[in-house]
């Protein structure tokens, strides 16, 4: 998959075994692998694109499954596992618009989420069946089409005794609540809001280019943080709707950067990523409310000391851990989640929570993508 960020591929080969609620994983291998700068800068390009030529949208999408299987081969060639050993591989692609609320559109009303990285290329170019789009049964069914991962969530974190939360801080930031001894409907799962984006953007554009990250937050410890902005950010409708609900770089790309550079005029760049390092921490301690939850976090935001800190302070009535703490790797956890979702789709079992994502009902997840046939195979026609 590559995620929300856009700053690479994570490529994890896992071992699945049983089904339901008692399936099981283990992890073999994980690798991320960066994109260079001009293929984020094209990615980024087309995501919530105004105007990008259709021809280069679908050039991108080529490329993009061709990148996806690229690193699915990388992999398995690093581990010395055999492609033909594995039983298909399941692709999240790259969201590039991602709009789970009504529009009105050529006189009906419309609601979309698109992800690129054609399987069809990752079938060919690794000879495995490929599960992959696994957001648009869900938004057909009348949800957000997200968060997905807390089918993962609550497999590994469901606890009769404690109330456990999964927290993932990538581009955007999500929580899973999964209270003691709770049932799979009784989860509430949503985007709290902005996670790494808003701050990945700021690093980009007062360095010039030079960096893609606040490198463990030292940016933004270095600074304060301006209060009566970070309450002016705080008061958006967005923070205080009901879920089900999600969010992407419709709310928090392009024109929420330029927003946050107004608001900010005239202050120093170590106070502006305070204050939007601020922000994430509000937003997810919010979504936290006031129950004592043990917190696994995974996502590249763990890595942000002074987000971590700051989530510390805002919510101090809860315990943050790794997700390593749970047999989960920080960075990891995600792309493990749709080798979850696609073992599901092919035993036809429904993935989609309706109690997270606010579908009607439950939805099998995924579209299926095979292999062309070996040469010389023979083929019957009815």
């Amino acid at each position: 998959m590559s995620g929300t960020s856009a700053d690479g591929i994570d490529a994890a080969l896992v071992r699945l075994s049983g089904s339901g609620w008692r399936r099981r994983f283990d992890l073999l291998a994980f690798e991320s692998y960066p994109y260079v700068q001009r293929e984020r800068e094209a990615i980024l390009a087309a995501c919530n694109s105004p105007a990008m030529a259709v021809a280069n949208l679908s050039r991108l999408n080529t490329w993009m499954g061709r990148k996806l299987g690229g690193a699915a081969v990388r992999l398995c060639k690093r581990v010395r596992v055999p492609l033909a050993n594995v039983d298909f591989i399941a692709s999240h692609g790259q969201t590039i618009y991602h709009q789970p609320g009504a529009t009105a559109f050529l006189g009906s009303a419309v609601r979309c989420t698109w992800q690129i990285g054609e399987p069809a290329e990752i079938a060919a170019l690794t000879g495995c069946r490929v599960v992959s789009d696994f957001r648009v049964a869900d938004v057909a069914a009348g949800g957000q089409g997200a968060p997905l991962v807390p089918f993962l969530d609550y497999l590994l974190l469901c606890s009769p005794t404690q109330n456990r939360a999964a927290l993932n801080i990538g581009g955007i930031a999500n929580v899973t609540l999964i209270p003691a001894a709770c049932a799979p409907e009784e989860v509430f799962a949503f985007d709290t809001g902005p996670g790494n984006m808003v701050i990945d953007a700021l690093a980009s554009h007062f360095s010039k280019g030079k960096l893609r990250q606040d490198q463990d937050g030292a940016w933004a410890a270095s600074g304060k943080v301006l209060q009566p902005i970070l309450r002016r950010w705080l008061a958006d409708a967005y923070y205080r709707r009901r879920p089900p609900k999600s969010a992407g770089r419709e709310q928090y790309g392009r024109e929420f950067l330029m927003r946050v550079l107004r608001d900010c005029k005239g202050h120093e760049s170590r106070d502006v990523m305070a204050t939007v390092t601020a922000l994430t921490a509000h937003t997810v301690a919010r979504a936290l409310r006031d129950r004592p939850w043990r917190v696994y976090v995974s996502g590249g935001g763990v890595h942000n000391l002074a987000l971590m800190n700051m989530l510390s302070a805002a919510a101090p009535h809860c315990a943050f851990l790794e997700s390593g703490a749970a047999g989960l790797p920080a960075d990891g956890k995600e792309a493990i989640a749709f080798a979850v979702l696609g073992h599901a789709f092919l035993l036809c079992e429904p993935a989609g929570l309706p109690s997270v994502t606010g579908a009607k009902q439950s939805a099998i997840l995924g579209k299926l993508s095979l292999p062309p046939l070996p040469a010389g195979s023979a083929t019957r026609r009815r």
